[in-house]
């Protein structure tokens, strides 16, 4: 296998008693889940699985891999990552990117001053963070909201974002 793995997700919790997995969700489009679709489990290297079925509960997608038919085995893959490869995903319009091209990408702020970089991301509850590390190596939280996120270019690359009120004095103290 060559390429980067990009983690698309993680698998929540069992739903039901048939096998199905609750999917944390990180693309905009559940249609990535047609892709070829790779699990790891902890520090083990990745392995490629096949879903047999994809729906739509509550918002969330739920997912059912071959070879997991109870609730038992859909228990033991609870927090796996869903991985993709890289060369596998579509490309991304010519405004856009995938967030995994950006990791390492400058963080602006509005007035075109450098925050730091984006050094990884997470999704505590689901919401989208990203980790800044400033050039002293402090770390910003920064919600990945539409309404902070003002220019991403992909090009250069990097992002201009406006932080909500008091966000960076919390973790710079300015």
């Amino acid at each position: 296998m060559t390429g980067a793995w990009i983690e698309m997700g993680t698998l929540a919790r069992p739903h039901g008693i048939k096998g199905e997995l609750c999917i944390d969700w990180h693309a905009d489009s559940p249609l990535l889940l047609e892709t070829p679709l790779w699990l790891r489990q902890g520090s083990a290297p990745p392995r490629r699985v096949r879903p047999l079925a994809v729906r739509s509960h509550k918002g969330r997608p739920l997912l059912v891999l071959e070879g997991v038919n109870d609730r038992t085995a859909a228990e033991a893959l609870r927090g796996a990552a869903l991985l993709v490869r890289r060369e596998d995903l579509p490309p991304p319009a010519a405004d856009e990117a995938y967030l995994h091209d950006l990791l390492g990408c400058a963080v602006l702020l509005p007035d075109g001053g450098r925050l730091g970089r984006l050094d990884h991301v997470e999704y505590p509850g689901g919401q989208e963070v990203w980790s800044i590390r400033t050039e002293d190596e402090r770390e910003v939280l920064f919600p990945a909201r539409p309404e902070y996120i003002l220019h991403l270019d992909p090009q250069i690359p990097a992002v201009t974002i406006d932080p909500p009120p008091g966000l960076l004095e919390i973790y710079l103290g300015e």
